[in-house]
């Protein structure tokens, strides 16, 4: 390994001894996110597929999620507040906001998209 290191700026090569030493302590969403704590949250569109209350989880087919570099998939997200999910059904369009919070994507803001007529 140190091979590598020599090939390296020394910038980069102390801060990849440094993770290597430390564990990795972000995953790689948090580090995308690191940045951009006093940045506006991002906002992201998705359909309800189905929604858990009791556990405060709702799982969301969504668009691509540009601040954790996530790319569009179906998944489950816990919610902040279970009540976000109390006039949401499966089929509804939703506009949400996403963060990390203990290791987990959770749900901070949830709002129903309005049909356009």
């Amino acid at each position: 390994m140190n091979r590598y290191l020599k090939t390296l700026p020394a910038s980069a090569a102390a801060a990849l001894a440094v993770v290597l030493m430390v564990g990795a302590p972000f995953s790689r969403a948090q580090a995308s996110t690191a940045g951009k704590a006093t940045a506006q949250p991002e906002r992201v569109r998705g359909e309800v597929i189905r929604i858990d209350a009791a556990r405060g989880r709702i799982t969301l087919r969504h668009a691509r999620i540009k601040s954790i570099n996530m790319e569009a998939m179906t998944m489950p997200f816990k919610v902040r507040e279970a009540s976000m999910l109390d006039a949401l059904k499966p089929g509804d369009k939703v506009d949400f906001s996403v963060a990390m919070q203990d290791d987990e994507l959770v749900i901070t803001d949830l709002r129903p998209v309005k049909a356009a007529k």
